[in-house]
């Protein structure tokens, strides 16, 4: 049975750290957006949550998402997919809002015929892989060029922002030095001619780390454990 008042602590302690941080970097805390990250969890979390004011929601594989979407169709929240998209699974991703993990240009193609076919707009986040880890996903700064390219003018599924995964590490200040230097991608990009709309958002930061990422510049944190606690294992 969910705790909902341990939750709407937990949720308000995350907020309440998250402008904080946006405090020390001198921004505007309005300008961050929380995902809250409900993998392994019942649609009654997603519920107990949206109840206490949250909106945004994140899913890390498709099959668990879409079930939990039916189950919460009468929210007015949106939902982001957050782990990895294989390219077999990207005809069933209409129902959702953003997709933080785009690495190869062929699958903007897909996701696009995905949102027409919903009558959909769903934003994309492009994922850079900058520690180029053998288990982690993500394009290597060098193919981002050809993913902008081949998302064009397409209205259904813009990229809006870049999406990072640092190494596994203890300390959150071990991961600063990713965040800067996805901050630091973006600024090439732009330099480089890529449209500024193309690039609004970084999405970076976890239940371990997003304060680190809040003060880098981080748009869009996603955290889990921090709000809903220990993962539900089936019984």
């Amino acid at each position: 049975m969910i705790d909902s008042a341990a939750l709407r602590t937990r949720l308000a302690d995350v907020r309440a750290r998250i402008e904080r941080a946006a405090g020390r970097a001198g921004r505007d805390p309005a300008s961050i957006r929380l995902v809250a990250v409900s993998k392994t969890l019942p649609a009654e979390y997603v519920r107990a949550a949206a109840d206490a004011g949250q909106v945004d929601f994140g899913e890390n594989k498709v099959q668990e998402a879409l079930p939990k979407i039916d189950q919460t169709s009468d929210l007015k929240i949106c939902w982001h997919l957050v782990g990895h998209l294989q390219s077999n699974k990207a005809k069933k991703v209409g129902r959702f809002d953003m997709i933080h993990s785009i690495d190869d240009a062929g699958l903007v193609g897909k996701v696009d015929e995905a949102a027409r076919a919903a009558g959909r707009r769903i934003e994309l986040l492009v994922q850079v892989d900058l520690a180029l880890e053998a288990t982690k996903h993500g394009a290597p700064e060098p193919a981002l060029a050809g993913i902008f390219d081949a998302a064009g003018a397409r209205p259904a599924t813009p990229i809006v922002g870049l999406m990072l995964l640092p190494p596994a590490v203890d300390d959150p200040e071990a991961a600063r030095p990713y965040f800067r230097e996805l901050r630091a991608v973006r600024d090439r990009l732009l330099a480089h001619g890529v449209d500024p709309s193309m690039l609004r958002e970084l999405s970076m930061g976890m239940s371990h780390d997003f304060e680190v990422a809040v003060e880098e510049g981080s748009t869009l944190v996603r955290v889990g454990t921090a709000i809903f606690g220990g993962r539900y294992v089936r019984p």
